[in-house]
């Protein structure tokens, strides 16, 4: 069974990708999101013509190869655009053998614990408490993620004193048995990080993730090295080189891939066959209601050394515009705390009509 062709359906954020073979099964996938017009055109370059008129069972052989193919360019634009094939050709598959993703994967369905991800920095600690408070009540949250520090922040607060605030106030808002997770996104230095690292170990803060710019990894090191609290990272690393260093190297505590970054399921399976390999859990990056979260829970489900939870983002349309109306039902239902992965076939799910007929359309086909 051939590729016979790609198709891309873009606009600025999101772009989902359709493989249709020789016999007309298709599968629909996804590249990772934000400029993703930009991606498409990564899938339509560099991408599919080493894809087309290729066997739509070998996927780990496409994701060997494209790379090698493209060896000039090593960086983030092909993987993700890997990525949008490698997960049209697993619903593919799925679809034709009538079993979900993480079957194929060797796993099976069923619940997977959630953490509440909050992604916002501009709210106040009391509100972002009381927040977060309401969605356990409502959903049944038993972990939840809030950001201290600023984006790159280069040892600076989103406002002077906020960290120091928003870490004893959500510890306060919250019983002993809910975990508490916190996200510097590349804020501080080693020296700084340890400083924060030990405040947060004092206030029963559980994960510390990504607390020095992330390329350095010597710096994450240092923090890893020095404190008890779980370091966390590798949501950016799309080499599976690199990523062999961080885990050989024991750079963090957990490993954070994140399945549209890293170029797909087969290369994040990788990565997680080495973490397991080395005793490091995975417990990977799903920042938003896009595919990517569905393509995490199906992963987690067949890995040997899943994370304590999924990360399951709480922004909805107000945060994230882009993700309204992208299916035609919601594969996101929380109840009691845990997402759901279901045996439907593939991803099992349907992407909306309306939003693809608004969306930028381009085609490559297998030359007849």
């Amino acid at each position: 069974m051939k590729i016979r062709s790609i198709e891309t359906f873009t606009n600025e954020f999101v772009c989902f990708v359709r493989v249709t073979t020789d016999t007309n099964a298709q599968g629909w996938g996804q590249v990772a999101p934000y400029y993703a017009d930009i991606t498409a055109e990564v899938v339509h370059r560099q991408v599919a013509p080493y894809a087309l008129g290729q066997d739509a069972f070998g996927i780990a052989h496409l994701m060997d190869i494209i790379p090698e193919r493209e060896h000039k360019f090593p960086g983030s634009y092909l993987r993700r655009a890997m990525g949008g094939l490698d997960t049209a050709l697993f619903d593919l598959r799925g679809k034709l053998e009538g079993k979900p993703v993480c079957e194929l994967l060797g796993g099976t369905p069923g619940r997977i614990r959630a953490y509440g991800s909050s992604m916002k920095r501009d709210i106040t600690p009391t509100d972002e408490a009381v927040r977060l408070k309401r969605l356990q009540d409502e959903f049944g949250f038993t972990a939840f993620k809030f950001r201290i520090g600023a984006e790159c922040g280069r040892n600076q607060d989103e406002w002077p004193g906020r960290t120091e605030e928003i870490v004893p106030t959500m510890r306060k808002a919250f019983a002993d048995d809910t975990a508490l997770l916190v996200d510097a996104n590349s804020c501080y230095s080693p020296e700084k990080a340890i400083e924060i690292g030990r405040f947060l170990q004092d206030n029963g803060i559980s994960h510390y993730e990504e607390p020095c710019p992330y390329w350095h990894y010597d710096q994450t090191k240092q923090v890893t090295d020095a404190l008890e609290i779980d370091v966390t990272g590798g949501e950016q690393d799309c080499s599976l080189v690199d990523w062999k260093r961080m885990i050989d190297e024991r750079i963090v505590d957990v490993i954070q891939p994140d399945v549209c970054y890293l170029g797909g399921m087969v290369r994040t399976m990788k990565v997680a066959r080495m973490a397991h390999e080395a005793g490091l859990p995975c417990t990977p990056h799903s920042a938003n209601l896009s595919l990517v979260t569905l393509f995490t829970m199906h992963l987690l489900r067949a890995i040997p050394n899943p994370g304590k939870y999924l990360e399951f983002s709480i922004e909805g349309e107000d945060y994230y515009p882009w993700q309204d109306g992208l299916f035609v039902s919601s594969p996101y239902d929380i109840e009691d705390g845990h997402a759901v992965v279901t045996d439907a076939p593939g991803w099992g799910i349907e992407i909306n009509p309306e939003w693809l007929a608004r969306s930028t359309y381009k085609i490559s086909e297998a030359q007849a």
